[in-house]
This record gives C-alpha cells, sequence and structure tokens, in this order.
C-alpha cells in the first residue's frame, strides 16, 4: 500500500492540467486568495474521497485471496489498463501546436468559490480512484497505514502548496517564474501526461497481477 500511495500521491501532484490551472489562477486579481480556495476544494475533495474509503471498510482490509481483495486488485487493474489507452489515444489526439485549452482562457474572471469547484474538477480523478483501491488496504488501528495515508495527501497537494506559499512571500518574483512553468507546461503538457499515465498504468497492472497470482 505504501509504495502504491507515495507513487500515486506524486502522480497527482505533477499532473500539468491542475498545475496550469492553479497557475493561471494565481495570476488572477487577488490570484493568492483565490489560491487559498483552490486549495480548499483540492483538499476537501481527498478528503472525501478517503473518508468515504474508510468508512466503506471500516478501517480494516479485506482478508487476503478473497473475492473483495480479488475484486479490489482486478479494479486496480482495470483502472491501469485504461490509464494505458488513456496515455496512447491523448498521444494520438495531441495538437500539433502545443497550447492552453480554451475553458483556461475563463479562469480570469472566476470567484473564490468558482476557484474551489475548479480544484474539484480538475483532480485527476482516475489516480485518486486508484487510491482510494489502495486505502481499502488500510488498518486505521495501525499508526503507519494512516500515517501512509496522510502521506498521499500531502504528496497529492505538494506541489500546489508550494506554489500557493511562494506565490504569498514573493508576488512579484513568483509571477514571473510561474509564467515561465506555465509555458513550459503548455510545451510538455502531453509528453509528462503520458509519461505518468504509462508509469502509473504499468505499476497498477503488474503489481496487481502478481498479487493476484501469488
Amino acid at each position: 500500500m505504501t509504495v502504491d500511495l507515495v507513487l500515486l500521491g506524486l502522480a497527482c501532484s505533477l499532473e500539468p492540467i491542475p498545475l496550469t490551472g492553479f497557475i493561471l489562477t494565481l495570476s488572477t486579481h487577488h490570484g493568492t486568495r483565490k489560491g487559498l480556495f483552490f486549495l480548499a476544494g483540492w483538499v476537501l475533495s481527498l478528503a472525501l474521497v478517503i473518508g468515504a474509503t474508510l468508512a466503506f471498510t471500516a478501517g480494516k482490509p479485506p482478508a487476503p485471496s478473497t473475492a473483495p481483495s480479488e475484486g479490489i486488485l482486478a479494479a486496480k487493474i482495470l483502472i491501469g489498463v485504461a490509464l494505458i489507452v488513456f496515455a496512447w489515444r491523448y498521444r494520438r489526439r495531441a495538437p500539433k501546436v502545443a497550447g492552453q485549452p480554451s475553458w483556461m482562457k475563463r479562469i480570469d474572471h472566476m470567484s473564490v468559490w468558482t476557484a474551489a469547484v475548479l480544484a474539484f474538477l480538475l483532480q485527476p480523478w482516475g489516480l485518486v480512484a486508484a487510491a482510494a483501491l489502495s486505502i481499502t488496504q488500510a488498518d486505521t488501528s495501525k499508526t503507519s497505514d494512516v500515517l501512509t495515508i496522510v502521506l498521499f495527501a500531502v504528496l497529492a497537494t505538494l506541489s500546489l502548496l508550494v506554489m500557493e506559499v511562494y506565490a504569498i512571500l514573493a508576488p512579484d518574483a513568483s509571477q514571473a517564474r510561474l509564467a515561465g512553468l506555465r509555458q513550459w507546461m503548455d510545451v510538455q503538457r502531453t509528453q509528462v501526461i503520458v509519461y505518468l499515465s504509462l508509469i502509473v498504468g504499468l505499476w497498477l497492472i503488474g503489481k496487481s497481477t502478481y498479487s493476484l497470482v501469488q
């Protein structure tokens, strides 16, 4: 569970589309305030998924080699396959000239509440779903399992949090740096999304298949 959640947390944190959306949020009028609401929406959506998952399992993992545990592994394999198919299709359909999606151009005029909703919409839900399946293996009576779940949430939020703090502490310098990062992601978005999806997809398929057959 630990390796899965660390990998998934890092992948969530590095996803280009939410990162670009957050950078654009910070560049708007009262951007740091809207950024805080974006962060709140992001963390709240993660907390809801984690809470619902732990409520479903009552904080106890399913016994190995039972129908529930094998069903969870099969679901992780399906998500892995879906990520690989997504990477392949996204690579084929990527525009020749990279640029911002049209919806990003409307961020300038959004309210703080829209920023919170945007965070929910931009969650990489495939990765979050895989994390939820991994969290079903957690035993909340063990401190190590609880800390692993917290670590996932921190890693999934880390890049956004770093940018928010940077924008608050150094508003002028951060605008130039974040604009440069956004331009880089506009060019490299396709490659990053494809590679992240392939890495996570292959990991989920390989590890879950091994657990099923052993």
